[in-house]
């Protein structure tokens, strides 16, 4: 499983700057005003070979009054905390130490959590007597960084992850193909995930009620079918933002990217009822990111009428356009309707995500795609691409090597993804194609 690391501290100090570095994206919004961020935003890191899921939360008020916005603020980061692994927490090395680090430290220490300490903002200072204050605040060592700049950033993610002993390399047992097919169901919560696995299990393996939020942790039950062995992982529901205050669902949103992080195939169920959400799309997205096989399911498709049937599937197209490859499903898990299809595209997907693409057969379609249609010039030059190579399963990865690659445009790349699916059959399976140009050997000669 990937750990866990929660940015924390008062308001303004440069939290979300840091989790926009850390993550390498814009998800969260940045602003020079306190407490612009009050729900907490999930997102995926990388150091090395190392992996991460980090949490953003708004700034925290550990004695904020009842009622106040600050209130509710400070219970979603004490729940972030209750997440994490390991607690990052954020001072401002240029505003100096307040009484309200003074409080959050002592909450983290009454917690018991890892913590690392880290002064944002120290671009230009020394590591001497302008950060010698924060070490009043009893959590060890200060490490200073400036997120608007990323120094020191490297630095303070190797020291969480150290901290909680994270191998330098990847653990490639958790890839090996052991025949089992590891299939997370998920999806929003009451959409029906734990019906359906009840449905297909023939018994009341699973807490099923209506009412969301049931599932407290993702749940892992064996199951064989058809000679085949799965394993099948009941996620808890994703709420909303801002609907996530209860304790029940303490852990809902990172045991379930967690658990599609360790699946091979991901059920997105969706309710034809509500149609594709904002919180649909965004679980989406997760399972696109880990790069993992899927299959669509439609649950609740009794419940609808034609026109709603007809808008649902039109959601789908403008809503998940990025999900094309995956086969979908209409079904109905209360009533045991359409279930029996749904295993044959999960072997489908799982067996294109475990594709082998041999090298010769990879080159010639290249080649072939190439002389259909060649790439446009970049500059004076246009892209040479001489041969490919399979770098990758789950999701499948082909490597095209050649040269002046960087010119080569998305469009043409989806063009080559096309020919290799078909050729491939990579139905319900992400694909992703990479270049890598020759080196020039006259480079760095003078001329």
């Amino acid at each position: 499983m990937k750990p866990v690391l929660a940015l924390v501290g008062r308001p303004n100090v440069g939290k979300s700057t840091l989790f926009n570095r850390l993550t390498k994206s814009r998800d969260a919004i940045v602003a020079d005003y306190a407490g612009l961020t009050r729900d907490r935003h999930y997102g995926q890191g990388r150091l090395g070979n190392r992996e991460y899921i980090v949490i953003d939360t708004g700034g925290f008020e550990p004695e904020a009054g009842e009622g106040s916005i600050f209130r509710e603020m400070a219970k979603q980061t004490r729940q972030a905390i209750a997440e994490a692994d390991a607690v990052i927490f954020v001072v401002d090395a240029r505003g100096g130490l307040s009484g309200q680090d003074h409080d959050i430290a002592k909450e983290l220490r009454r917690l018991g959590k890892t913590c690392v300490l880290v002064a944002n903002k120290a671009e230009g200072m020394t590591e001497g007597a302008q950060l010698a204050e924060f070490y009043e605040l009893g959590l060890g060592e200060v490490v200073p960084v400036s997120a608007a700049h990323g120094q020191g950033v490297r630095s303070m993610v190797e020291a969480a992850l150290d901290t909680l002993g994270v191998p330098e390399e990847d653990d490639d047992a958790e890839r090996v193909d052991d025949g089992i097919i590891r299939l997370a169901v998920a999806g929003r919560p009451n959409v029906g995930k734990s019906t359906l696995i009840n449905a297909w299990l023939g018994e009341e393996r699973l807490v099923a009620y209506d009412l969301p939020g049931t599932t407290r942790d993702a749940i892992s039950v064996p199951f064989e079918r058809d000679g085949k062995k799965f394993e099948l992982i009941d996620t808890a529901g994703l709420r909303r933002k801002g609907k996530v205050f209860e304790a029940i669902e303490k852990f809902s949103v990172v045991k379930t990217l967690q658990a599609i992080e360790s699946a091979n195939v991901v059920l997105l169920l969706l309710d034809a009822t509500q149609g594709v959400t904002d919180q649909d799309a965004h679980i989406a997205g997760f399972i696109l990111d880990a790069g993992r096989a899927v299959v669509l399911a439609v649950n609740k498709w009794d419940a609808v009428d034609a026109y709603q049937r007809e808008m649902v599937q039109r959601s789908i197209e403008t809503r998940l356009p990025f999900l094309k490859f995956a086969e979908i499903h209409f079904i109905s898990a209360k009533k045991r309707q359409g279930l029996a299809p749904l295993w044959k595209s999960i072997a489908k997907a799982y067996a294109a995500a475990m594709r082998k693409m041999p090298t010769p057969q990879l080159t010639r379609l290249l080649l072939e795609a190439v002389q259909f249609q060649q790439p446009k010039r970049s500059g004076m030059y246009r892209p040479k691409l001489r041969y490919a190579h399979q770098g990758g399963m789950n999701p499948p990865v082909i490597v095209v090597h050649g040269n002046s690659l960087e010119g080569v445009t998305d469009t043409y790349k989806r063009y080559l993804e096309g020919r290799f699916r078909k050729a491939f059959d990579l139905v319900g399976t992400p694909l992703r194609v990479e270049m890598k140009s020759a080196r020039n050997p006259y480079a760095d000669k003078d001329s």
